[in-house]
């Protein structure tokens, strides 16, 4: 079944996942128009000018719009997603550096620590007035969140707006070829339950028709912690940089050693559940011998992959020579899952997902409300909790803290109020004292004040 979808993507500047959408859809053979939205023009005419490329070369019958005003675009829209990172990564930049000043070391900075609040504190009032106007000129469409710190933002449009947003992430996705891949076995052939919040996602069920794998999985952690206890500091024999790195052969070892602690199987490896945890890593970031966003997971390696990515996008949107050969091959990434769902949403195939949806009980044990990341059934009538999920004390205790951060966090944003900016430092425990949550939570919000209104320029 062929799809004629008006899709708009807004915050369309992350190129990437624009090369990667509109990749799946000419694969799929969608028809219709990719409406092309971001509020810097130079973003939008490189996300435009590929998107005009991909699509003559590939013959598809689907139409090209681009503007700066999604009001504009949005009207007769049947899908809508969202890929926006207010700011960009100069503020992300800032996120993470402050926070350095008060011994603070985060690898990523976009979920939570301070700069996942600070990052939620931009994104929440943007995300909640997108989400308005999806509500008001295109309330029959699908509408996908992509953006982080993915909770919050979910969190927020429910709660300011009432707009159904669904969010997606391919981080269970890459998580279990990672195990897959731990345990020789085939990704495809793996069947499994993961519930949490965005970036802590527990694997609580893991086999291969009918065949428990978790006392395998299980047994492999005690076995690489065995080799971790064995040479604590190093060597490292791993590679080092933005995504990857490893302690005396093993990857991921913090993760291997919540897996030996708990049980279960944290997405999204080290680089994101690390922050989950910053009590465990207040020591300058002291992860493993290394620093973590420093000389493990580098942080200025992730903004420069980006703004390498972006300059080379750029050119090939400008220039007159053809695309690389292989530049609309199918690739891994966020991008991936959202063609499936909405095929799967249009002809009924109910087949499961993982989404970002918020509890109606089917994850226990978790705030009323709270968006949890879980296994979902997509079909006719949308995105719908595939099953109850049981999750054990000491699951439920490391997600329980964070979701009532989102909350904080979340009325933070909409109200403006400093003061709960101070308590969500609180809670995220990343701050060594009181003192240091006030100055750092002043700090960020200056920093960030042109995308801050409601906080008055404070």
């Amino acid at each position: 079944m062929k799809l004629a979808e008006n899709t708009v993507l807004i915050g369309a500047g992350s190129a990437v996942f624009t090369r990667g959408l509109v990749t799946d859809m000419i694969d799929r053979g969608w028809e219709g128009e990719i409406r092309l939205v971001d509020v810097d023009p130079e973003a939008l005419a490189v996300a435009v000018g590929l998107s005009e490329k991909m699509i003559r070369r590939a013959g598809a019958k689907i139409g090209v719009k681009g503007s700066t005003d999604r009001r504009e675009l949005l009207p007769g829209a049947t899908l809508v997603i969202c890929t926006v990172g207010v700011g960009g990564r100069r503020a992300w930049e800032r996120d993470v550096f402050i926070p350095r000043r008060y011994g603070i070391y985060q690898p990523v900075g976009d979920t939570v620590m301070p700069g996942g609040t600070s990052r939620a504190l931009r994104m929440v009032p943007a995300m909640v007035g997108i989400a308005r106007d999806v509500g008001d000129l295109a309330p029959e469409a699908l509408f996908f969140n992509y953006g982080n710190p993915m909770s919050p933002v979910c969190r927020a449009i429910r709660k300011a707006t009432g707009v159904p947003v669904v969010g997606l992430c391919h981080g269970v996705n890459h998580v279990v070829d990672y195990i897959a891949r731990s345990l020789g076995v085939a990704p495809a052939d793996l069947e499994y339950t993961a519930a949490g919040i965005n970036h802590l996602t527990w694997f609580t069920e893991v086999s291969i028709r009918g065949r428990d794998l978790m006392p395998a999985l299980r047994a492999e952690a005690k076995e690489r912690v065995s080799a971790l206890s064995a040479s604590p500091s190093g060597p490292d024999t791993g590679p080092v940089g933005a995504f990857s790195h490893s302690v005396a052969g093993i990857d991921n070892p913090f993760t291997w050693e919540l897996v030996d602690i708990t049980g279960a199987f944290p997405a999204v490896l080290d680089r994101h559940v690390t922050e989950f945890f910053p009590h465990l890593f207040s020591r300058e970031g002291s992860y493993y011998g290394r620093t973590l966003g420093v000389n493990a997971f580098s942080f200025e390696g992730t903004i420069e992959s980006g703004d390498r990515t972006f300059a080379e996008m750029k050119a090939l949107a400008a220039g007159s020579s053809p695309l690389p050969a292989d530049f609309m091959e199918r690739t891994s990434g966020e991008h991936e899952q959202v063609t499936d769902i909405v095929e799967s949403i249009r002809t009924d195939a109910r087949r499961t997902y993982s989404a970002n949806i918020p509890t109606e009980g089917q994850v226990g044990g978790l705030p009323p409300e709270a968006v949890v990341e879980c296994p979902c059934v997509a079909g006719a009538g949308g995105i719908e909790p595939a099953a109850n999920v049981v999750l054990p004390p000491v699951l439920a205790g490391t997600l329980s803290d964070r979701f009532h951060w989102v909350d904080t966090v979340v009325d933070a944003a909409l109200d403006g109020d400093p003061d709960e900016v101070i308590q969500a430092l609180l809670i995220d425990g990343s701050a060594r004292d009181p003192d240091t949550c006030r100055k750092l939570a002043m700090e960020l919000i200056r920093a960030h004040s042109r995308y801050l209104p409601a906080f008055g320029g404070i």
